[in-house]
């Protein structure tokens, strides 16, 4: 995307480190874009572009880039943020989802009360990968009694189809990677 009424590639604001964290991995460094104030916000707003203030009650942060772009998301919708963080690091009682990893499983957790019925929910994360992470967060709040109206994503991997777990959600990305290259 980078035609846009703001005339920023935000796909130039990405860095590709190959081989992180492993042999044959292209790493998708988001910290350049954050760095600049520019890009950073342009971000924010295509993320929050097809939503308008009222259409959303609370945006969910998946642990933990995602709090990264789902805070300033909820503030430009006016509307407010809930995390989802890894096991044992929320203080009040949570509900938790766990789910399967490459090599064994995750568990996340969600305040009990942070998400009850008919409340709107704007899922966000970095990067959609596999998918198995934001297709467990999505779990969570539909158990809660949450409705989901969108998924986004700062960057999609295509080429690991992630979408295929995700496909009963609209889901929003705003770069998309379609193989390994940089």
């Amino acid at each position: 995307m980078s035609d846009t009424a703001s005339g920023l590639d935000l796909r130039s604001s990405i860095r590709s480190i190959p081989d992180f964290p492993k042999p044959g991995i292209m790493f998708r460094d988001i910290t350049p874009l954050l760095a600049d104030v520019r890009a950073f916000r342009e971000a924010v707003r295509r993320m929050a572009e097809p939503y308008g203030k009222g259409d959303v009650d609370v945006v969910v942060g998946a642990e933990s880039r995602g709090f990264i772009f789902a805070a300033p998301i909820a503030l430009a919708l006016d509307a407010g943020f809930v995390p989802i963080r890894k096991k044992g690091k929320l203080p009040a009682e949570t509900a938790s989802v766990t789910y399967d990893l490459e090599y064994g499983t995750d568990t996340l957790e969600m305040h009990t009360d942070a998400v009850s019925g008919g409340t709107r929910v704007l899922m966000v994360d970095d990067l959609l990968a596999t998918g198995g992470t934001m297709a467990a967060c999505c779990e969570m709040v539909e158990k809660a009694g949450g409705k989901i109206v969108g998924v986004e994503f700062l960057i999609e991997l295509a080429f690991l189809n992630g979408r295929a777990k995700l496909q009963t959600y609209p889901v929003r990305t705003q770069i998309v990677y379609e193989d390994e290259s940089p």
